[in-house]
């Protein structure tokens, strides 16, 4: 078995420390030099795409350290002891099985008697014959008419990875023919946002999914309430409209109150469950089972190339120890996803989840203190957006902060126009290039305020279009990427005390047993 230890017990990671500053990336990016880097510091991923790292702040001889780091913290090791069932979420002694759900890497995974990938495999064939009887006019409303709209109701894992998925997948759906229903979600407890969701669809015509694996989600349920109540005052019976993705023991999983019920279980977190029923429900039903399919062999593509022990034909991973360097060398306290692809504009709001809730730790996974930077703060928007937003700070500002781009050759809907000598989305990628550069190489001025340091690190990945493949094997790759940092900075990274306490307390201002600030606050808002 591998073995865990923190990140500042390893004899590598003193040799790492030692290259803070190594490199002088706007030097290396200048010039010929450049274009060699560009060529050179590049990794194929799966689904057509490719993580080039030239603008990152390394070299031979840093890459060599990081080399030597994923071996001594056994990252490849430690990633098949978690696909072939080892306990590796130590907080709730569970396995975390989240890959399984697209691949078989390893051995056959057996719990509490059920073999999980047949368990996983079994959900995705329930739900896809229950999206293929909807399109099939099979499963109607009581009046015999199809259902046009389908609108999740769930809060952060099932609803920030689905929403970001559809939203990705909407315009390629709808130019590829296999466009079905629309898709909306409900996840905010503010009444507004269901009101302004139902508002917003034709009642007789909407299916809804309830999302909970416990079945006790206090906004889900209370979410799940308001649309009953709509539904009843429409004349429509609820029962008629709705279907669970829950755990076979939650109240919701054998309840009449739905159509049917679609399963999960506890070895796949909520964050990284878009690869299950949480996302495979939705999808299904917004654009076919076969586009799911899609998703779910891209991701299982970029899975095996994260179990690559070469870190150089290991995209994920060795996106993960340039983070590190960046994190714990350099010192950088964020990183920015800036996808140039409107499609994408939910994704880094997603990847701030699953990185953030993941790796936000300041606890090593048998509970004791690191005395090292862990995760960073994710942030980011779709170009060009972003650089009309926030990029005076990321090109001018204090703190550096590394850059993750994401870029296209071309656009789903394949529509575009020529303007003064180039189609849109030729600007659009023009901007992408133009940023790299300008980040890494900056532009020398007497005047200050027009000057630019440069020195600001970046990666990108492309590829030719936004697909149903390339966007599961994009969703695997920062999954994977967060997964093996975690490994590196010894967390466990698939448990989340830290939302817990504010339910606690809520609770208890709910049922009015508040005292000092939690009583003022609770006054102050007239609850």
């Amino acid at each position: 078995m591998a073995a865990w230890k923190n990140l500042d017990t390893l004899a590598s990671y003193g040799e790492l420390s030692k290259l803070k500053n190594h490199v002088d990336i706007a030097e290396a990016m200048s010039g010929a030099k450049g274009a060699e880097r560009v060529a050179k510091y590049s990794v194929p991923m799966a689904a057509g795409l490719n993580y080039n790292y030239a603008a990152k702040e390394v070299d031979e001889t840093v890459l060599a350290a990081l080399e030597k780091l994923a071996n001594e913290a056994e990252l490849s090791e430690k990633f098949e002891e978690l696909y072939n069932g080892a306990v590796i979420n130590t907080g709730e002694n569970r396995m975390v099985l989240h890959h399984l759900a697209r691949v078989q890497l390893g051995k056959a995974v057996v719990a509490d008697g059920v073999d999980k990938r047949e368990f996983y495999v079994a959900q995705q064939k329930k739900a896809a014959d229950f999206a293929n009887k909807v399109h099939a006019g099979e499963i109607t409303n009581e009046n015999g008419e199809k259902f046009t709209t389908v609108v999740q109701i769930g809060i952060g894992g099932s609803d920030l990875g689905p929403r970001a998925l559809y939203i990705a997948l909407e315009n390629w759906a709808k130019a590829n023919n296999t466009f079905k229903m629309e898709a909306k979600f409900i996840s905010n407890v503010d009444p507004d946002d269901a009101a302004a969701v139902l508002a917003s669809v034709d009642l007789a015509h909407s299916l809804f999914i309830v999302v909970s694996k416990s079945g006790t989600t206090l906004e889900t349920l209370t979410n799940e309430a308001f649309v009953k109540d709509a539904l009843v005052k429409a004349g429509l019976n609820p029962s008629k409209h709705m279907l669970a993705v829950t755990s076979e023991t939650s109240p919701l999983a054998k309840s009449d109150s739905y159509l049917t019920a679609i399963f999960m279980d506890d070895y796949i977190g909520g964050r990284y469950s878009s690869v299950s029923g949480v996302g495979g429900a939705i999808l299904s039903l917004a654009f076919g089972p076969e586009v799911f399919a899609q998703l779910l062999d891209g991701a299982a593509e970029e899975d095996k190339l994260a179990a690559n022990k070469n870190i150089f034909q290991n995209p994920d991973m060795l996106d993960a120890l340039i983070g590190i360097y960046e994190r714990n060398v350099q010192g950088y306290p964020a990183t920015a996803v800036l996808p140039y692809s409107q499609a994408l504009s939910r994704f880094p709001a997603h990847l701030q989840q699953c990185d953030m809730e993941s790796n936000g730790k300041t606890v090593n996974r048998f509970g004791e203190p690191v005395d090292y930077p862990t995760g960073p703060v994710i942030f980011g928007e779709p170009g060009t957006n972003g650089q009309h937003s926030f990029y005076q700070l990321l090109h001018q500002g204090s703190d550096i902060v590394p850059l993750q781009f994401i870029g296209f050759r071309n656009s789903q809907l394949g529509v575009d126009v020529d303007i003064e000598n180039s189609t849109s989305q030729q600007k659009l990628c023009a901007n992408v290039a133009a940023q790299i550069v300008a980040f890494a190489c900056g532009k020398k001025d007497d005047n200050l305020n027009k000057n630019f340091k440069g020195h600001r690190p970046s990666s990108i990945i492309t590829g030719d279009e936004l697909t149903p493949a390339s966007l599961g094997a994009l969703l695997a790759h920062f999954e994977n990427k967060i997964m093996f940092q975690g490994f590196v900075w010894n967390l466990n990274s698939f448990d989340q005390e830290g939302v817990q306490l504010g339910k606690v307390l809520a609770k208890r201002v709910l049922a009015h047993e508040t005292d000092g600030a939690l009583k003022a606050y609770s006054d102050l808002l007239n609850i």
